[in-house]
């Protein structure tokens, strides 16, 4: 290679001042004296040679100047190796994303990397290579050429062995809440990349509220505080890693209550620590957790000397990776973690220190199954098939190309790539409204339900499929070429991907669609009205006004338009939810009855959109409605819980009604108490008051039971705005 330049790469400072040092120490060795580019003036200085040198910089020197979106290249020369360190983290950037409220095109660093330098050869270090379908390792830098997986390095005596101890600290639902939980994990499943990580962060936080009960983190703390008070020789640390930020700090009060000598101001004293960021936003309780750089720079001395009294670091996801402690033995685990990341997070207990043994991860949340799952694909001794042919790669990407190009027959996007961000925005409005007109049309001519679906996520599918193939073969020269058109595909796409069938709802992919119609963007010093984008001119667009439901109603583009109002109609009606859960019902199953049956072709687009304007109508007047029957909002939220059953507004008639409604609200927001709708007991006397207060008006025996649970309902909903 005719002494070739080596440019070692990572994607923190920190490693990159640790690589650097220990190279600077072996010059005699390499025989260079090794460089650091802190800039990317540095970098082209660096490279400004016909052969060798060993230079150390970071990926985040890549980035394209500010008001630039490609980075320029740096060297042609061919005799460069870029030498990628934890390659798993950040070398998959090759996708272009398009902004969504800008029309700005972005990409990752590891395109800017191969712009930079486009004939360079690149080799990856990781302990941990990924695989999966969306992102992989051996796609990005080629097969395996040595692998000294775990097994080995024990036998080496490199490591000591990891044993794992289970002390599940279950999690006890509600019996009506299971299947809540299982249909929310279903749907967790259900949808694809585009929509994965809103998905994720929404059921993550209902997972979160359950794992972090006051009742369970006690139980949790009890046991690891026993655990580890009898397991710990006179110099061990451990480490317990949270599912967030509040539950760290009700861990770390839960153990200091129960070992109150253990807690301390000082950071520099104490024997349990949290270690995460935040910011002066974060509530008041964490903020002695929270910190400085200097702060966490000081605990992690303090917890890599074997002889400092800090024994516990509590953490979410900081130190999971990078971060050695020798001393440290064991791992209590209570967040869900799998693949490359459990194993880089149980790698901090299995680093030899002195006599000990091995390194324990104690399990109290069951990632007994994932932790196998991880070991098996890290410590296989035979990898010499892994991987991926990149020719076969190649010929499945353009074939998925192809196919999602056919789909634009007839349609001209070449401005939706090169064109100014405000035509980019304008063509993706068009491109969804040819898309939805597309499936549509192909819908019609289907004769049953699956088939008319299959039609109506063609291209849903067809993209993802490209997506998929485009990740395996990212680094190749054809993929390089089409990469702004996947790109665009991509964006059309997320825009059309729909939430779980029949909710009403959308995710936050979905919005996008509708953002071209709703939103204003900010591009540069331009300001850009996406509004007239789409076609709508109207100044004031008062959430569905005459004037606004009257815009939508002439718009051209009838596709778009539609998913605009349903997605009005949707937000309007889910915020109403949480004052009126009687009408919201009713709403929602309007809504998706009309947009049902425009699904099955029983009404057509024009037909839809009048019947969701008329049910737009109908939400922007149930506002009112209270002013006109005398009632406040919450009295009227009560009127609708008792008026839902038809034949009790025969037999009482609506003054009856709307005395019982007045009572309700007096009595039960007079009796509410923190956390009553979670507790039995309070549950069984809210039920009696109510109970007493529909008998005593009369309201009919046969419908009592009925009226209970849905008054109930409403109580919860509202008694979260009522103040105690």
């Amino acid at each position: 290679m005719e002494n070739p330049t080596i440019i070692v790469v990572t994607d923190r400072n920190d490693l990159d001042d640790q690589l650097f040092g220990t190279f600077s120490m072996c010059r005699d060795l390499i025989r260079q004296t090794p460089v650091q580019a802190d800039s990317r003036e540095d970098l082209q200085s660096a490279l400004n040679r016909a052969s060798g040198g060993v230079i150390f910089t970071t990926i985040q020197k890549f980035s394209p100047a500010t008001g630039e979106t490609i980075y320029p290249m740096l060297s042609d020369r061919r005799n460069i190796v870029v030498i990628a360190d934890e390659a798993h983290r950040s070398q998959y950037g090759f996708r272009t994303k398009i902004m969504q409220k800008t029309g700005e095109k972005t990409y990752g660093f590891a395109k800017h990397l191969r712009d930079a330098l486009p004939n360079a050869s690149f080799i990856g270090f990781t302990g941990t290579p990924i695989e999966s379908d969306d992102v992989n390792t051996p796609a990005v830098f080629g097969g395996y050429i040595d692998i000294y997986d775990i097994s080995r390095a024990v036998e080496d005596g490199a490591t000591v062995p990891i044993y794992y101890e289970s002390r599940l600290a279950r999690i006890e639902l509600p019996e009506d809440e299971k299947p809540k939980i299982d249909a929310e994990i279903e749907e967790l499943t259900e949808d694809e990349a585009a929509t994965e990580q809103e998905k994720i962060k929404s059921k993550w936080a209902t997972v979160e509220a359950l794992v972090g009960s006051e009742m369970r983190l006690k139980m949790v703390a009890d046991d690891l505080v026993r655990h580890f008070e009898n397991r710990m020789p006179p110099e061990g640390k451990a480490m317990i890693v949270c599912m967030s930020r509040r539950i760290c700090v009700a861990l770390y009060n839960q153990i200091a209550a129960l070992r109150p000598g253990w807690h301390s101001d000082d950071d520099a004293q104490g024997a349990i620590k949290i270690v995460m960021t935040g910011s002066a936003a974060d509530p008041q309780p964490w903020q002695p957790h929270i910190g400085t750089k200097g702060r966490r720079d000081l605990l992690a001395r303090r917890a890599k000397d074997p002889k400092d009294t800090l024994k516990l670091v509590i953490v979410r996801d900081m130190w999971l990776t990078g971060f050695d402690a020798p001393s440290m033995h064991t791992m209590y685990i209570d967040k869900p973690m799998r693949g490359h990341g459990l194993m880089q997070a149980i790698a901090r207990v299995n680093r030899v220190f002195r006599d000990k043994p091995a390194g324990l991860v104690v399990d109290y949340i069951g990632i007994a199954q994932n932790l196998k799952n991880a070991l098996g694909q890290y410590s296989g001794a035979d990898r010499g098939q892994t991987g991926i042919d990149e020719a076969q790669a190649v010929a499945v990407l353009l074939e998925k190309f192809e196919v999602v190009k056919a789909m634009y027959h007839g349609f001209e996007y070449s401005k939706g790539l090169k064109g100014t961000p405000l035509e980019r925005l304008r063509l993706l409005a068009e491109a969804i409204e040819w898309i939805l007109g597309l499936q549509h049309k192909a819908a019609a001519k289907e004769p049953g339900e699956d088939a008319k679906r299959k039609e109506n996520r063609r291209y849903q599918d067809a993209v993802l499929a490209l997506s998929k193939a485009f990740a395996l073969a990212s680094a190749s020269d054809e993929a390089r070429v089409m990469r702004d058109e996947v790109g665009f595909f991509q964006t059309v796409r997320v825009a059309l991907v729909k939430s779980a069938e029949g909710t009403g709802g959308t995710t936050a992919g979905r919005d996008f669609a509708i953002q071209q119609i709703l939103d204003r963007a900010v591009v540069s010093t331009e300001i850009v009205d996406i509004l007239k984008a789409a076609g709508i001119t109207t100044p004031d667009i008062s959430i569905l006004s005459d004037e606004f439901l009257a815009e939508v109603q002439q718009l051209e583009k009838k596709n778009l338009a539609l998913e605009a109002l349903r997605k009005l109609l949707n937000d309007e009606i889910r915020s109403r939810s949480k004052t009126n859960v009687v009408e919201t019902k009713r709403f929602s199953e309007r809504l998706e009855a009309a947009i049902a049956r425009y699904h099955t072709n029983a009404i057509s687009t024009v037909e839809v959109l009048q019947e969701l304007i008329d049910l737009a109508r109908e939400v922007r007047a149930a506002r009112n409605r209270g002013e006109e029957e005398g009632l406040s909002q919450d009295e009227i939220a009560f009127y609708d819980a008792l008026a839902e059953s038809e034949s009790a507004v025969e037999l009482m008639g609506n003054d009856s009604l709307k005395i019982i409604a007045h009572e309700l609200l007096v009595s039960l927001q007079g009796n509410v108490t923190v956390d009553w709708s979670h507790r039995e007991g309070a549950r069984a006397r809210m039920r009696v008051l109510v109970k007493r207060i529909l008998r005593k008006h009369g309201y009919p025996p046969d419908l009592q039971d009925a009226a209970v649970q849905t008054v109930l309902r409403q109580a919860e909903a509202l008694s979260a705005q009522w103040a105690l």
